[in-house]
C-alpha cells in the first residue's frame, strides 16, 4: 500500500449538522484506509450475491424500495430539509423523484437484458442465430454529491442493482444520512445487505476506493478537481463523470417574456443555486433585454430566503457557512472589476440572498466557473450568432436553455449550443429522471440517466450458435 494512503488506525466520527442552525445532529463512524481496502474484498464477495440474484427479484426489490420511500415520503423529507438545506417543498420533490427512479430502475432490470443479433445480414452468417445478454460489470464505486443526497444516490444505485452488480457507495461527508436511509430501504424491501457497502471517509479514502484493481467502473458526481485526481489514478476500469455546468439561458425577443422570467428564476435560484444544471448565465436580445432585467430582478426580490422548514421559504441555506463565503466573495470580486450587483447577495451564516449581477467581465470567476450558489449573471446580445458564442464560452457544458416563439431558431440554435440537453422554452434545469444527462465538452464521461446508467454498469456478452 502506498505510503499517500496512510491514515490513523482510527478515524474519527463524522458530525453532521443542520444546515441551517449549525446543530449538530448526528455523528457516524468512517473508515480508516486500511477499514476501507477490507470493505473493498468484502464487497467483490458479494459480485456473485448481486449478480445471482434473478431479473424479476431485482426488480421487486427496487419497486419495494420505491413503496417504501413513497410511503415515508414526509419524514425522508425533513431529514433532507435537515442534513442537506434543502426548502421543505424542495426536498418533497426530491423525494418524489427518488421513487421515480427506483422504478425506472425496477423496469429496466426487467426490460433490458440483451438483444437477438441478425447474423444472416452478412453473407456467411446464414447458418448462424444469436444474441447478446448484459451482464454485470461487478464491482462498482459510486461517490455522490450533497445537492441531491437522495435522488443522486437512487441514479447510481438503482441502475447497478437493476444491472446485477454489488456496489461501494461513499456518500458525500455533508449528507450522510440520507445516504444510509435510501440503502436500508432496499435491505427492508430484500436486498442482500452486502450487495451495498457505504464506505465514509476522506480523500484517502476515497482513492483507495478509486485504485481498487478489483472495482470495474467508477461513477462520480462532483467538483472538476476530484474528477480529474479521481481519472488520473483510477487506472484501467470504467470512469462517468459529471463533473458540474455553467449554464446558459438564451431569451430571444419573440419569447413569451413572463414565461422565460419565471422559468429562469426558479432555474437560477432552485436548492439555494446549488445545481449542477442551474441557470448562472442569462442572455437576453438587447431589444427586450431592460423590461427582462427589471422583471427578473423584481421576482428575484419576491423570494424568501431563510428557514428551509417553513412551506412559504424559497431559498434555504447553502451547504456551509464557508461555502456561502467563497460565494460572496465571488460577488465582490465581480463588483471590483466592473459588474453591477442589482439585488441580493447579503450574507447571513450559511444564507445568501438570490444575487442578480450585470456588466461582468469575461474575464471573472463568475462567468468562467461554476458557481454554485443563488448567483445569476443577466447580459444582453446583439443577435442570434454572438449569443451563441457567449453560450458557448465555457469548458462546462452540461445544459442550456433557450426561449423564442420561432420554432425554426429554436431547432438550429438548439444544433448550435454545445451542451449535453438544451431546453426549449425551459430554464436549464429542468431534468427528467429517465433521459440520457451529462455533458457534450471538457471533463464529462457517461451518461445518467436510468436506462443509460444501467448500460454504462452492464457489459455486452455474445453467444452465437453455428448450425
Amino acid at each position: 500500500m502506498s505510503d499517500t494512503l496512510t491514515t490513523p488506525q482510527q478515524a474519527d466520527d463524522l458530525v453532521v449538522l443542520d444546515k441551517f442552525t449549525g446543530e449538530q445532529i448526528a455523528a457516524v463512524s468512517q473508515f480508516t484506509v486500511e477499514q476501507a481496502l477490507d470493505a473493498i474484498d468484502d464487497a467483490e464477495i458479494a459480485t456473485a450475491t448481486a449478480a445471482a440474484l434473478p431479473r424479476h427479484e431485482r426488480a421487486a426489490i427496487l419497486e419495494g424500495a420505491a413503496a417504501l420511500l413513497h410511503e415515508r415520503s414526509e419524514s425522508v423529507a425533513e431529514l433532507i430539509v435537515s442534513e442537506a438545506g434543502k426548502t421543505i417543498r424542495q426536498a418533497r420533490k426530491e423525494v418524489s423523484r427518488a421513487v421515480n427512479t427506483l422504478r425506472l430502475s425496477a423496469a429496466e432490470a426487467l426490460r433490458n437484458a440483451g438483444e437477438v443479433i441478425p447474423f444472416d445480414s452478412f453473407p456467411g452468417g446464414e447458418n448462424r442465430q444469436g444474441w447478446f445478454s448484459r451482464e454485470p460489470l461487478g464491482l462498482i464505486v459510486a461517490i455522490t454529491p450533497y445537492n441531491d443526497a437522495l435522488n443522486l444516490v437512487a441514479h447510481k444505485i438503482g441502475p447497478a442493482i437493476a444491472g446485477g452488480n454489488a456496489v461501494l457507495l461513499k456518500p458525500a461527508q455533508q449528507t450522510p444520512l440520507t445516504a444510509q436511509l435510501l440503502v436500508d430501504l432496499l435491505v427492508e424491501a430484500g436486498l442482500p445487505d452486502n450487495v451495498i457497502t457505504i464506505v465514509r471517509g476522506n480523500r484517502y479514502v476515497a482513492q483507495a476506493l478509486v485504485q481498487a484493481r478489483n472495482v470495474r467502473m467508477v461513477s462520480f458526481t462532483g467538483g472538476f478537481a476530484t474528477g480529474q485526481a479521481i481519472a488520473a489514478t483510477a487506472g484501467i476500469k470504467k470512469l462517468a463523470m459529471e463533473l458540474g455546468g455553467n449554464a446558459p439561458v438564451l431569451v430571444f425577443a419573440d419569447a413569451d417574456l413572463d414565461l422565460a422570467v419565471e422559468a429562469s428564476v426558479s432555474g437560477a435560484f432552485w436548492a439555494a443555486g446549488q445545481n449542477c444544471i442551474g441557470a448562472q448565465r442569462i442572455l437576453v436580445e438587447r431589444s427586450v433585454f431592460p423590461a427582462f432585467l427589471k422583471s427578473f430582478v423584481a421576482a428575484t426580490e419576491k423570494l424568501v430566503t431563510g428557514n428551509p422548514r417553513l412551506d412559504a421559504t424559497d431559498v434555504g441555506p447553502m451547504i456551509s457557512a464557508q461555502s456561502a463565503e467563497a460565494a460572496s466573495a465571488k460577488i465582490h470580486e465581480a463588483v471590483a472589476d466592473g459588474a453591477a450587483l442589482l439585488t441580493g447577495g447579503e450574507l447571513n451564516g450559511s444564507l445568501l440572498t438570490p444575487a442578480v449581477l450585470t456588466g461582468v467581465p469575461r474575464t471573472c470567476r463568475l462567468w468562467e466557473e461554476e458557481v454554485f450558489a443563488p448567483i445569476v449573471i443577466v447580459e444582453p446580445f446583439d443577435d442570434e450568432q454572438s449569443a451563441i458564442i457567449s453560450a458557448n464560452d465555457s469548458e462546462y457544458a452540461l445544459q442550456a436553455g433557450v426561449f423564442t416563439s420561432d420554432l425554426n431558431r429554436a431547432l438550429r440554435v438548439a444544433g448550435a449550443i454545445e451542451a449535453g440537453g438544451v431546453m426549449i422554452n425551459d430554464s436549464s434545469d429542468y431534468r427528467l429522471d429517465a433521459m440520457p444527462f451529462g455533458g457534450s465538452k471538457y471533463g464529462s464521461m457517461g451518461r445518467e440517466g436510468v436506462r443509460f446508467a444501467y448500460e454504462e454498469m452492464t457489459q455486452p456478452k455474445v453467444v452465437a450458435i453455428s448450425r
